[in-house]
């Protein structure tokens, strides 16, 4: 038997057992660099984010049945031709005459009308059931996601005092107080995975030529842009994204985006391109 008091008194034996303490410690959920309880895939209390040994990731938002829309609008759809949809367009509880300027013609079914202006359908609140029935779900789901988006967490709070034109931005989620004017060039810089969320307590102004580029890998349907106030796309602006607005949206002369516009008002197009992302 090994006389225990007389081992621990010799230095081998005195680093044996510091060495499996070590070890033990290692072992199991432990704590992150600042002092966090951590374990592999654990997740957050915020349903917004999910965190890894302490690193926090963004999770998208989920946009339900308004995500199968490149346009939805609460009150009305108007272009002045020739713009180009990639994509389904609609209107609740608004009805079809709201929807003007695309040269409707109805479906047989009188489910959906089509336009030589929009690649996919036109749906409005007074076609056939279960039309309107599937629009109501849509606007509800739109009215959802503006509220799951403005309630993240922000990483990043007023950030150039409004003004964001040059930047270079990483995923996360960033917020002000006031309307955010981006006069020149953005960059969204990161992977496939990555989410940006943009949560603006006033309008959304573009300038004309400004751009949203995306960089290394990031998507449009990963971008979010949450608007409490008008949404402004300057003549021949690009956006990258998807909008949700609580009031209305404007694309001018040759503006263009890839995303969804999701408004809780109107959409003006004017001569404008859209294209809705892949799911």
């Amino acid at each position: 038997m090994i006389d225990l008091t007389s081992f621990l008194l010799k230095p081998r034996g005195y680093l044996l057992i510091l060495s499996l303490a070590a070890a033990c410690g290692a072992s199991g959920s432990g704590t992150s660099p600042d002092g966090a309880s951590m374990s592999d895939g654990a997740r957050s209390g915020d349903a917004g984010s999910v965190t890894d040994r302490g690193s926090t990731t963004t999770l998208p938002v989920n946009l339900g049945a308004a995500g199968t829309f490149a346009i939805l609008a609460k009150t009305g759809i108007s272009t002045v031709p020739t713009s180009t949809i990639t994509g389904n367009i609609g209107v609740s509880p608004a009805a079809a005459t709201s929807i003007t300027g695309f040269s409707l013609t109805a479906d047989s079914t009188n489910l959906f009308s089509i336009s030589p202006q929009v690649t996919g359908k036109v749906y409005a609140a007074d076609y056939m059931a279960p039309t309107s029935s599937e629009l109501t779900t849509a606007v509800g789901d739109m009215q959802l996601a503006f509220t799951d988006a403005a309630g993240r967490p922000s990483g990043a709070t007023e950030l150039g005092a409004g003004n964001i034109g040059g930047m270079t931005l990483t995923p996360g989620v960033y917020q002000w107080g006031t309307g955010l004017l981006i006069a020149t060039d953005v960059t969204l810089s990161g992977s496939a995975t990555d989410i940006w969320i943009f949560q603006i307590a006033q309008d959304l102004t573009l300038s004309s030529g400004a751009k949203i580029l995306l960089a290394g890998g990031a998507l449009p349907k990963n971008v979010f842009w949450q608007v409490s106030g008008l949404v402004d796309l300057g003549t021949t602006a690009h956006g990258e994204g998807v909008v949700l607005t609580q009031t209305s949206i404007t694309l001018r002369t040759g503006a263009s985006i890839n995303g969804r516009l999701l408004a809780q008002s109107a959409v003006n197009l004017d001569g404008s391109t859209v294209v809705a992302p892949a799911q």
